[in-house]
């Protein structure tokens, strides 16, 4: 108790102090406001430029500064937003052909590249960077595997695995395949491959001189027109009510000579003696025909009703019409090789929502 008595009146002196010195200083704080507030009323708008102009180059600061980061922080949102593909509304988000650009932006456009060889580098080091296998290199740059690189050495970079070839005299697309190891239907990787041009669409003539890349074409030590095929053939009958499996089956036997990829969206299936074609799941035939006399040729589509359709081009016959309804495993064609073909074939596609899908994975 005696030291609570000692305390209390130093702590009452202090409050007392505190309060006169802080009321001091808030009058002297006071008294210089108000003769700043005079004077800068007295001079009342002799400042306004200056503040004007010290707000415009703030302005100015703020754009040319932060402004690039911000649309920079808005792009990179669109880019996660288009990378999700999430669903919107009941349909894809992003654009099947901004995919589209996107894959032919990855491989420049067909551009081939120059890469400088810099001190450590290796062939595998150089073709795991551009997604190429060794021998790719080494092909389109006449080296061995015992090549030795060194610092400031060019190599020419493909945009795909393969070959690049200089056309000469009297070559064909067929001779050029054959020649690296593609027989047959295979040889319409070349067609379908976007960065090789032709004097002629229609019979894939060459230019002496081209340049002409074979897709997974290897170094190893005839000209179709696509001719309108009109055998006729029994229709097959409709097959009345039909619902899809939702799961497809192989439309024709033979082995795969070009797979999917990001300019052949489709499987090409090859057999030296055709063969019929089938429905991959049941549904209803909405194309019959050849419809532009070129591109796939004889085709068919078929709407299985729940999003999906499955394209069967390139056919010799058609043996089902526009609006009939087929089973899972009906006949529907035979394979052959008219339109924008180079051999006896099926190209197959699948189609979901618009977007083409890789067959292999679907069928079974």
């Amino acid at each position: 108790m005696s030291i609570t008595r000692e305390f209390l009146p130093f702590f009452y002196s202090l409050r007392a102090y505190i309060r006169f010195r802080g009321y001091r200083l808030f009058t002297h704080f006071e008294v210089v406001k108000s003769t700043l507030v005079d004077a800068l009323y007295k001079k009342r708008g002799r400042y306004v430029r200056p503040f004007l102009h010290v707000g415009t180059v703030g302005l100015i600061f703020f754009t040319i500064i932060i402004g690039p980061k911000v649309i920079s922080y808005a792009d990179q949102g669109e880019e996660l937003q288009t990378e999700s593909g999430v669903l919107n509304g009941g349909g894809y988000s992003t654009s099947f052909y901004t995919q589209q650009a996107e894959e032919v932006r990855q491989f420049r456009g067909g551009e081939v590249l120059l890469h400088s060889v810099v001190e450590g580098e290796t062939l595998s080091s150089i073709a795991e960077r551009y997604g190429l296998q060794v021998n790719t290199l080494l092909w389109e740059n006449d080296l061995t595997e015992k090549s030795k690189l060194q610092p400031g050495q060019e190599l020419r970079i493909l945009p795909v695995d393969g070959i690049r070839h200089k056309v000469a005299r009297g070559e064909t697309i067929y001779s050029i395949g054959k020649k690296y190891g593609l027989e047959g239907s295979e040889v319409q990787v070349l067609v379908d491959y976007p960065f090789n041009d032709f004097l002629n669409d229609e019979t894939f003539e060459l230019a002496t001189g081209q340049f002409l890349v074979v897709p997974n074409g290897v170094r190893v030590a005839v000209s179709s027109t696509g001719i309108r095929q009109t055998t006729t053939a029994r229709l097959t009958p409709d097959a009345g009510s039909v619902t899809a499996f939702g799961s497809f089956v192989w439309p024709a036997a033979g082995r795969i000579t070009q797979s999917y990829s990001f300019y052949h969206k489709a499987i090409d299936i090859a057999n030296g003696s055709g063969g019929p074609i089938v429905a991959a799941d049941s549904g209803v035939v909405t194309q019959a025909g050849w419809l532009d006399g070129f591109g796939y040729g004889n085709r068919i589509m078929v709407d299985h009703g729940n999003g999906s359709q499955t394209l069967y081009a390139h056919l010799s016959v058609i043996q089902v019409q526009p609006g009939q309804r087929v089973n899972r495993g009906d006949v529907i064609g035979q394979m052959g090789n008219t339109g924008r073909s180079t051999g006896t074939h099926l190209h197959f596609e699948i189609r979901q929502g618009g977007v083409l899908l890789n067959p292999q994975s679907s069928l079974r």
